[in-house]
């Protein structure tokens, strides 16, 4: 049975066997012997570009219970909770306490104390296995001017903790319409603030905003902003574009290629992934593929699941694999987004599968901790 699954990996990850081949599959023990986070990190299945630790009335797993989940499948994961808090108003609930956004009418509200559970969290770790954790500072309002200071001050607060801010959403059906205080926007100035004292520190910075309006279709009325037609472009992807000019220093994984529930990949999405990724300007601009809402949307047929892998075939250095899982209840849950990509691992060549899956993640995040280490050196004094 040990076999079979070692097998079932490797050819969901495109492995070839053959004479005097010698791979290392995600169940075999590393071959120096060593294990946790002192094992050769190239050595796991994947890296996890994106994961809630914490739900939306921040209850979920301990650390340790999710390690056991990792395995020795999962090498490293970035590490983070949920900026927000789902209300619980007796008013429009009653008895029945909503845990999720989409299951009450009542609004989210900003929570900041996710971060000190974090990084709680990860101090009660030994060092051998907070090694494979990157924490995210996520509790802070994007479109609050004194965000900034919150993400300096939590750096202070918890030095040798956190490797980058996110995840964090601009525009996000559904969700920043909920939330008590106002939309965020791409163009606020506290937006700015946020990005720059992230490229000052060397944080990574995972950002959700939708591309465009939900359920904007080319030529029709878009109900949700009263235009007459949807714009020739995606609605916000000039103001992406933008920001992320004015931050050259910053790095930013775009959370979900920019895409949502309601907010589809519409005619031309790869092209625009692919003109975002030759912009000369832009070369601190990376996608993650996380959330089952991206994976479906990948494998809704030939043409789509053929596109995606070109694409990731001709730029393997831009994207990571993510999970976006919440909280979840159980392995199988936490490998779903995962397995469900089994045919793309298979669509890219061996040096595409590997940055998307592990390398990239380890080029960026490694970068990540050593700047904010400096940072914090040069500064908490």
């Amino acid at each position: 049975m040990r076999l079979l699954r070692q097998l079932t990996l490797m050819m969901a990850l495109g492995v070839r066997l053959g004479p005097g081949a010698t791979p290392l599959t995600a169940q075999d023990p590393p071959r120096d012997g060593s294990r946790n986070g002192s094992r050769d990190p190239s050595a796991y299945a994947l890296n996890d570009s994106h994961f809630h630790l914490t739900n939306y009335v921040q209850e979920g797993l301990t650390l340790p219970a999710f390690l056991r989940m990792m395995g020795n499948t999962v090498g490293r994961v970035a590490l983070f909770g949920i900026p927000l808090q789902q209300e619980w108003s007796y008013r429009v609930d009653g008895d029945h306490g909503p845990t999720y956004y989409l299951g009450s009418d009542s609004p989210l509200y900003y929570y900041s104390f996710t971060d000190a559970i974090i990084a709680m969290a990860y101090r009660a770790l030994p060092p051998e296995e907070r090694a494979r954790f990157d924490p995210m500072i996520t509790g802070f309002n994007p479109a609050d001017m004194y965000a900034a200071a919150h993400i300096r001050r939590v750096l202070k607060t918890f030095p040798g903790v956190f490797t980058g801010i996110g995840e964090f959403s601009i525009h996000k059906e559904f969700v920043t319409a909920k939330v008590a205080g106002g939309t965020p926007s791409l163009t606020d100035p506290a937006l700015d603030s946020i990005l720059s004292v992230a490229g000052e520190a060397g944080l990574v910075v995972i950002m959700h905003s939708d591309v465009s309006v939900p359920f904007a279709k080319p030529g029709s009325a878009e109900a949700s902003l009263n235009l007459p037609s949807a714009p020739a472009v995606p609605e916000y992807l000039a103001q992406m574009t933008a920001l992320l000019e004015r931050h050259p220093a910053t790095t930013v994984i775009w959370a979900h290629t920019g895409l949502g529930r309601t907010v589809r990949p519409i005619g031309e999405h790869v092209k625009m992934l692919a003109a975002l990724i030759e912009d000369p300007k832009l070369p601190n601009l990376y996608f993650d593929i996380s959330w089952k809402v991206v994976a479906d949307y990948v494998m809704t047929n030939e043409a789509s699941l053929a596109a995606t892998a070109n694409l990731l075939n001709r730029y393997p250095d831009r994207f990571l694999f993510g999970t976006d899982a919440l909280s979840p209840p159980d392995t199988a849950s936490y490998f779903e987004v995962f397995h469900e990509y089994a045919p793309l691992w298979k669509r890219l060549t061996p040096e595409a599968s590997e940055k998307v899956r592990v390398g990239n993640y380890i080029r960026l995040f490694d970068e990540g901790r050593r700047r904010v280490r400096a940072w914090e050196r040069a500064n908490l004094r």
